[in-house]
């Protein structure tokens, strides 16, 4: 990047040697130049403009509104997708997380080990000690997500899990995670069976 940047400068200022060279015995030698005022000036807008206008496309992006479904937003879950107690659980691939059903209610686990950031999958059985082991280093997790083995430094990370009552969806708020340190049966939203 900055070679590119020094060979542009220098290409630039041999061309300007070859113009002024053509240029003395021409009607452009004749015209008027800026002065240095002028030209300062006209410089300071230039870099003020762009700096404006990189401002003005950074803050529109920020300001853009997420699209509905994708993580970090509220996804919902259907009444009938809810595994049963203590069942295989259901994986949202867009919001990360599993929805875990225990006899405390449901738990919503964010796919990522909090070691080092690895998608940690499901390789079960529910009462198993591993239920969850991650493929970079070994860490493992058991069905509500405390670690068993392995170099993580805690539990998986848990996200907000709200019930609709009338229908049993279930809504996973995937912009509000959680850590912790152990399990607490208060981490689990009640679900109706």
């Amino acid at each position: 990047m900055i070679l590119r940047t020094i060979f542009g400068m220098v290409v630039g200022w041999m061309a300007s040697g070859v113009f002024a060279l053509l240029g003395r015995n021409s009607q452009a030698a004749l015209t008027i130049r800026p002065d240095r005022r002028q030209f300062l000036r006209n410089a300071a807008l230039g870099a003020v403009g762009s700096v404006l206008a990189l401002l003005g496309a950074g803050t529109g992006l920020l300001l853009w509104p997420r699209k509905t479904g994708d993580f970090g937003s509220a996804l919902t879950v259907r009444a009938e997708d809810v595994p049963p107690v203590d069942g295989v659980p259901y994986r949202n691939i867009q919001g990360k997380f599993f929805l875990m059903h225990n006899s405390d209610g449901l738990l919503a686990l964010y796919t990522k080990c909090p070691h080092l950031g690895c998608t940690v999958p499901w390789v079960g059985p529910p009462d198993s000690a591993n239920a969850f082991q991650c493929p970079c280093h070994g860490s493992m997790y058991n069905y509500v997500g405390v670690r068993t083995g392995g170099p993580a430094p805690r539990p998986m990370d848990y996200m907000a899990v709200t019930v609709d009552e009338a229908t049993g969806n279930v809504t996973v708020n995937t912009g509000e995670i959680s850590e912790r340190l152990a399990y607490a049966p208060e981490q689990a939203t009640p679900y109706p069976v």
